[in-house]
């Protein structure tokens, strides 16, 4: 089998790498209304999942019947992530503001910042590939978050590594502008989907 075969390492590599760069676009062209950001994400979880075992198909029809399917949802679940962020901000804004910088100020703004991370994290992929209301979508993500806690902190740590390598210098961030956001969604829907395909191997049982 030669090197350029397309059942080579390579030809499969260069493929998945240009399926993460096309579906990228994708959310960025989708997310430009900024309101519609939540949809685009969803959308990009459902493929990603689907990437994990190689089910995704062709890229952008999965993405836009996903877009189109979870429209409404994703719009709102966006929005309260974005709302969610913001308080965050406002909490250490308002601490580094304060003179003596009070401690309970910060130790709210930590816990927030706890509830808020477990409760979004796996709240995208679990909209992409379960129907559910969206509180219930929230309370599941942290029950995850907090019922798998190593795999959890492993993956925020892969995350931050992420973002680290992203940020090393011009060349990275021209990268991480092309793919660098579904290249972490990727990380998050590999970690999600063992994580989703154990529960439901649960409950079959």
């Amino acid at each position: 089998m030669g090197i350029f075969s397309t059942e080579g390492a390579l030809y499969k590599f260069f493929a998945r790498l240009w399926d993460v760069i096309v579906l990228n676009f994708l959310w960025l062209l989708f997310s430009i209304p900024i309101v519609t950001i939540g949809a685009s994400t969803v959308a990009a979880y459902s493929v990603c999942l689907k990437m994990v075992d190689d089910e995704e198909g062709y890229i952008a029809r999965s993405f836009m019947k996903a877009f189109k399917d979870n429209f409404r949802q994703g719009v709102i679940l966006g929005i309260i992530t974005m709302a969610a962020g913001y308080i965050v901000y406002l909490n250490f804004a308002l601490f580094n503001a304060v003179e003596s910088n009070p401690l309970p100020l910060l130790m709210m703004g930590l816990v927030g910042s706890v509830v808020f991370l477990f409760s979004l994290l796996y709240a995208f992929p679990l909209m992409a590939r379960y129907e559910n209301t969206i509180a219930k979508t929230l309370r599941n993500s942290f029950d995850i978050s907090i019922r798998f806690i190593v795999r959890t902190l492993v993956l925020l740590l892969l995350i931050a590594l992420e973002v680290l390598i992203i940020n090393f210098n011009v060349t990275f961030m021209i990268a991480g502008v092309i793919m660098g956001p579904v290249f972490i969604m990727f990380t998050i829907a590999a970690f999600a989907k063992r994580i989703f395909q154990k529960i439901d191997k649960e409950q079959k049982e």
